[in-house]
């Protein structure tokens, strides 16, 4: 039997916030404001579930981005990410109202205790019948460590040494309960079968954690591990556990590149890069025409401000920006002072070919804050770019992030959808009903993690 043709995926990328990843995204025209209401996100699953999207996942941060100028008063003025609401709470609500649709959030390795983590997705894991994903993140802002009781974040390297061990403990409870333990027999009295049930027993580095699990093994066997490490370290720990990675290519060449290089990763981790998909950040402006769609870019592009992007930059790159220039050149130690994000910092490094550049250059090369290479046109162009991308390879998905919310994701649904359906190059229904379903991910092994 000939194996079913390789297809899209494709991811919505949700804010539980007042605007989506960019700020000016509250002042659009059709943005909705009911952010802290159910019925708000329950609308936006039932669109990208009716567009058979694989799932919508969140994003999230532990700080207002108050780094710049040390203040939260601009970021609450100018709506720059001022509302965060705990998103896993927000995908129980979305998981209410759908039935196919996968669901992930974003949750900190640096200040959850694993097992906190490892019940909390397990959990969501049974509550959905196997939709499930846990984004996986180390935290870059020392305003949130400064939330959660400590003075500032670990440095770089140091967060994945953690995290590494972190993932570790996750699966390893996520492993303790073998799949037939539960028996449930009335007869006997015997509920489940405790040769079934194993402690993990993990004394390490950084954890340790005892166990019994108290979450019998999910549908999933393990929840989804979505990550997005573009840095050295980072797409070293991506290879290790990642199952669905996030990657932001501005260009196609760029985007081949590297995934031929991350998927050689997974190989050397001694994975199978085949098991593991991709998906590029892409910010889609869709109309029926491209005449259209150059309009509501040019309309779009109306509704950022410049501090709208240091703010984001300096919480990105957990850097004051406050008090540069923006045509003066900073320091080899400003520089080095960046330790947040560090795939931004590079590729300001890269693209400007200095390793001083201009906040200017960081503005402009990152477009922190901004609608950065987005895509602009009518179904035909949309399609042409996907198609491009996914035959290459580039990729094996995309990350459909939304200039406003839900407007954005309805025009993808309406228009976009069905001619990528029409190529063969996206579903025509749902083939399963669990994320691993959907995105083509085999059961894992118990202990196949252990390398």
């Amino acid at each position: 039997m000939n194996p079913p043709p390789r297809q899209i995926a494709l991811i919505g990328f949700l804010q539980a916030q007042n605007c989506t990843t960019i700020p000016a995204a509250w002042r659009h025209p059709e943005a909705r404001h009911d952010v802290t209401d159910a019925g708000f996100y329950q609308h936006i699953a039932k669109v990208l579930e009716r567009g058979l999207f694989d799932l919508g996942f969140f994003d999230d941060r532990l700080a207002m981005p108050d780094m710049y100028g040390g203040d939260h008063r601009h970021t609450v003025e100018h709506g720059i990410r001022c509302v965060k609401l705990d998103a896993v709470t927000v995908l129980t609500t979305m998981g209410m109202a759908t039935d196919k649709l996968g669901l992930g959030a974003t949750y900190s390795t640096t200040y959850f205790p694993p097992f906190h983590i490892a019940r909390v997705f397990a959990t969501l894991d049974h509550m959905t019948g196997g939709r499930a994903a846990w984004n996986v993140v180390t935290s870059v802002n020392d305003n949130e460590a400064r939330n959660m009781g400590l003075p500032q974040a670990p440095a770089h390297d140091v967060r994945y040494d953690q995290a590494d061990e972190f993932m570790e403990v996750v699966h390893g409870h996520w492993d303790t309960w073998e799949a037939d333990a539960v028996v449930a027999d009335r007869e006997t009295g015997v509920y489940a079968i405790g040769d079934k049930v194993h402690r993990l027993d993990h004394d390490g580095d950084h954890y340790s954690s005892r166990g019994p699990f108290t979450v019998p093994r999910t549908p999933q066997g393990h929840p989804v591990v979505i990550q997005a490490g573009q840095s050295g370290r980072g797409i070293e720990f991506a290879a290790r556990w990642g199952e669905l990675l996030f990657m932001s290519n501005p260009n196609l060449s760029r985007a081949r590149e590297n995934y031929a290089k991350v998927k050689a990763a997974v190989e050397t981790a001694g994975r199978d890069p085949h098991g593991v998909k991709i998906a590029n950040l892409t910010f889609p402006v869709v109309g029926r025409t491209m005449a259209e769609a150059e309009d509501k870019r040019a309309a779009y592009d109306q509704l950022p401000n410049l501090i709208d992007d240091l703010s984001l930059l300096s919480e990105g790159l957990n850097f004051d920006f406050s008090g540069k220039e923006l045509d003066e050149p900073l320091s080899s130690e400003d520089v080095a002072a960046m330790t947040g994000i560090q795939g931004i910092r590079n590729q300001v490094i890269e693209v400007t070919g200095n390793d001083t550049p201009t906040l200017r250059d960081f503005v402009d090369v990152s477009g922190r804050g901004r609608l950065a290479h987005p895509v602009v046109g009518g179904p035909t162009e949309l399609a042409d770019y996907f198609e491009e991308w996914f035959t290459t390879p580039a990729c094996d998905g995309f990350v459909i992030a939304g200039t406003h919310m839900p407007g954005a994701f309805e025009d993808f649904v309406e228009l976009v959808v069905p001619e990528l359906q029409r190529r063969g190059l996206f579903r025509t229904k749902y083939a399963g009903n669990t994320l691993r379903d959907h995105l083509g991910l085999s059961q894992p092994i118990p202990g196949a993690w252990r390398r």
